[in-house]
């Protein structure tokens, strides 16, 4: 069985996280991060990461959750298995909260992952301009991905040249998704890792239903007929990108 990580997803705590992860087991799906949202989801992650081996923590504060500020996120970044900073950056498509903010905010993130050299987990949507001017003017942390990539080629390229990893979610199997696969389709196989987003954006042939981290198996199976190589490669080469990424190593 192939062995993938599904490296951006939102594991519920209790009985429906844990068969979650049971499921995920058996799919070959062998690291998961789980990530934080809000202050309250962040210490929600941090605690279902350390109920499961092989599960990982990020602390952030969506662009939708803007307005709650990143107070006591610094506090939880020593948590055990916290591997990131994030998710955070700018969600111009709903606005729920004032785009002035949303700057600032994501400006805060960015310093605190530069200043704890952890990996930076950006959510952006409609707001590809303002991402890299932002990125720019703070310096882009030396591990950043797109969570969820939504963009074309061009902005993959724009990505690529600042170093910034593409993760490809369940979108990439949608019909009307075309710039997305011209996208990855440029990405070279070790920019790219592969997300669930659980439990939205269930891929082709789940769209529609609630996701989870076992359907990460399908994201990479549409990279792998994109590239036109096997899914054994694309899960060799981003499970590699995602340990490396969030040191997961260095957990054993």
């Amino acid at each position: 069985m192939l062995s993938w990580i599904d490296n951006h997803c939102h594991i519920p705590p209790g009985e429906d996280g844990d068969a979650w992860v049971e499921a995920a087991r058996a799919a070959g799906v062998a690291q998961m991060v789980t990530v934080g949202v809000t202050h309250e989801r962040s210490v929600e992650a941090i605690a279902v990461a350390a109920r499961h081996d092989g599960v990982y923590a990020t602390v952030g504060v969506h662009p939708h959750d803007a307005t709650d500020g990143t107070d006591g996120l610094a506090e939880l970044l020593s948590a055990p298995k916290v591997v990131a900073v994030g998710e955070a950056g700018l969600d111009y498509h709903y606005d729920h909260s004032p785009r002035d903010v949303q700057k600032s905010v994501f400006a805060e993130h960015i310093a605190l992952a530069n200043a704890h050299d952890l990996p930076l987990v950006i959510h952006t949507r409609d707001a590809w301009e303002d991402t890299f001017e932002i990125l720019d003017a703070e310096g882009t942390p030396r591990r950043t991905v797109f969570h969820c990539f939504t963009g074309g080629p061009d902005e993959a390229r724009h990505g690529l040249d600042r170093g910034i990893v593409v993760s490809v979610s369940g979108i990439v199997t949608f019909k009307n998704a075309q710039d997305l696969r011209d996208a990855v389709n440029i990405c070279p196989l070790d920019m790219l890792m592969v997300e669930t987003d659980s439990p939205y954006l269930a891929p082709v042939p789940h769209r529609g239903k609630k996701n989870q981290p076992a359907n990460v198996v399908h994201v990479g199976e549409a990279v792998a007929e994109l590239h036109g190589i096997s899914a054994e490669e694309v899960a060799r080469a981003t499970s590699f990108r995602a340990m490396e990424f969030y040191g997961l190593g260095s957990f054993g």
